[in-house]
C-alpha cells in the first residue's frame, strides 16, 4: 500500500485553515466584496482548491463546461440501502473507517482521500472496487465531477454500535470534516472531544439530507 500525504504548505491545508477557522469577515476570493457565514463555493478543478465567493460570481459559473472554476452544490443525499460489504470496503485499504471518494476531471479518475490529524490523505492504490460499487450503487453515477463526493462513516459500524453511514455530499463538506479533525485531535486516539465533534457533524449533515433509497441489487 502507498499513501501520500499532501505536505505542509500545500493548498490543501490553506483550505482546511479556511474551514477550521471561524473567521470574523470573510470576502468573495473573486470581486472582494463582504460574505455571509453562508456563502457559496467554488472550485478549481485542475487544484481542487475551494475559493469563497459571493452569489453573483458563483452563479457565473452554475452548470458551465470547461469553465476554469465549478460551482460547489448544497444538496446533501443520504444514502439508504447503500451497498457496502466488509470485503469491498477492506479491498480499498483505507486504513481507518472514513474516506470520501470523487471525481477528478483533470486526473480522469475517481480519488479516494481520508482524513488524518494532518489533514487530507489520498490513497494512491488502484481503486478497482469502485466500478463494483457504480454497478451495485446506480446512484454513484450522478457523482458531479469535482464539486459532489461520496462521504463514508464506517467508525461506529465498525465498532458495532450503529450501520454504517453513506452520503453524497458537496466537495465543501469533506472539507470540513478534516478541517474539524485536525482541529480537535489530541494524542494517539484524537481524545473524546474530537470523536464528539465528529459525531456531532454527522448528525447535522443527516438533518439536512435528503433520503435517498436505493433498491437492492441481487
Amino acid at each position: 500500500m502507498t499513501l501520500a500525504a499532501h505536505p505542509p504548505g500545500d493548498d490543501v491545508l490553506l483550505r482546511l485553515r479556511q474551514f477550521a477557522r471561524k473567521r470574523a469577515l470573510e470576502h468573495c476570493e473573486l470581486c472582494g466584496l463582504d460574505l455571509t457565514p453562508d456563502h457559496e463555493h467554488l472550485v478549481e478543478p485542475t487544484s481542487h482548491k475551494l475559493l469563497c465567493a459571493c452569489m453573483a460570481c458563483s452563479i457565473l459559473f452554475d452548470a458551465q463546461h470547461n469553465a476554469k472554476f465549478k460551482r460547489v452544490p448544497h444538496t446533501v443525499r443520504f444514502l439508504e440501502n447503500f451497498q457496502l460489504n466488509a470485503a469491498q470496503w477492506g479491498s480499498l485499504r483505507i486504513p481507518i473507517e472514513m474516506a470520501f471518494f470523487f471525481h477528478s476531471s483533470s486526473h480522469g479518475r475517481v480519488i479516494a482521500l481520508y482524513p488524518s490529524p494532518a489533514g487530507a490523505i489520498e490513497s494512491l492504490l488502484p481503486l478497482d472496487t469502485w466500478d463494483d460499487l457504480v454497478q451495485a450503487n446506480p446512484v454513484l453515477q450522478k457523482m458531479d465531477a469535482d464539486v459532489v463526493a461520496l462521504l463514508v462513516n464506517r467508525v461506529a459500524s465498525a465498532q458495532g454500535l450503529q450501520p454504517a453511514q453513506y452520503f453524497l455530499v458537496p466537495i465543501d463538506e469533506c472539507y470540513k470534516l478534516v478541517g474539524l479533525i485536525r482541529v480537535h485531535w489530541r494524542g494517539l486516539s484524537g481524545g473524546t472531544e474530537v470523536w464528539r465533534e465528529v459525531s456531532a457533524f454527522f448528525n447535522q449533515l443527516k438533518q439536512k439530507s435528503i433520503a435517498h433509497v436505493e433498491a437492492a441489487h441481487a
